[in-house]
């Protein structure tokens, strides 16, 4: 067994790396649709999948996302509040192996069908039970409503890279209800049905090895890391070991 640390960044490279190979998303490269809504985590993924099909140019995932959490002395971000040189790109929607620049859920959410894949980032993670939830802060639920539609109404495949940090303890079910009651302020919460995938999925599907989160948290850039032991006999352990190195160094998220 061994044990290593993650940052945020690193884990989101990670479940990226990762996520690029699944079985569903190559073969909606090849005859389907892939729709990565815009997010942080997803902008590790669109780079990921758009180098394995050589079409990175033209993409930054700087401005790849609608809202984002900053520290508490600046505000939570939303669309059309960064200057206009950071303006938001849309979404990644990948049509038969050839990336849409422009376009975004919206666009082509009532041409999903069975076989397609949405990817979409969630806010918080009930490990034990596998689920996820999502901030909401648009008055008609934001792309996680329109991407239901899809998924709910014609089985496309909902994927939700998400990473550790965003660990809960409580019941998501019971959180929403708080968060939602008409009384209450701030976004709502909205728990949904999908396909988890965190850097144990990552590692699992990379190297074979299993990985079990054991403890969390650092200081000077190691803030929100995660703590894995990571267990599956000496060639999988090797094999994780030398994926997880390339991307130790992976920098911090930065707007700029």
């Amino acid at each position: 067994m061994i044990q290593i640390v993650l940052t945020p960044a690193a884990g989101k490279r990670l479940i990226a790396k990762a996520i690029a190979t699944l079985p569903a998303i190559q073969a909606a490269l090849q005859s389907g649709t892939i729709v990565i809504v815009a997010g942080t985590t997803n902008g590790y993924v669109a780079e990921e999948i758009l180098a394995l099909i050589d079409q990175s140019n033209g993409f930054n995932r700087k401005r790849f996302f609608r809202g984002i959490t900053l520290p508490p002395s600046k505000p939570t971000t939303e669309t059309g509040r960064l200057p206009d040189e950071m303006g938001f790109p849309g979404d990644v929607v990948i049509v038969k192996g050839k990336w849409q620049q422009g376009k975004t859920i919206f666009d082509v959410v009532d041409d999903l069908k069975q076989g397609d894949v949405i990817l979409k980032g969630a806010n918080a993670i009930d490990i034990s039970q596998r689920r996820a939830a999502i901030l909401i802060g648009h008055p008609k639920g934001g792309t996680i409503a329109v991407a239901l539609q899809a998924v709910i109404g014609r089985r496309v495949h909902l994927i939700l890279p998400v990473g550790l940090e965003k660990r809960i303890s409580g019941n998501l079910d019971e959180i929403a209800l708080r968060l939602n009651a008409p009384e209450a302020s701030g976004p709502r919460l909205l728990p949904v049905p999908g396909e988890i995938f965190t850097e144990i999925e990552a590692i699992t599907l990379l190297s074979g090895a299993t990985a079990e989160l054991v403890a969390g948290g650092g200081v000077s850039g190691a803030e929100g890391s995660i703590w894995l032991a990571i267990s599956g006999g000496t060639s999988k352990e090797t094999s994780i070991k030398e994926i997880i190195a390339s991307l130790l160094n992976e920098p911090s998220f930065e707007l700029i």
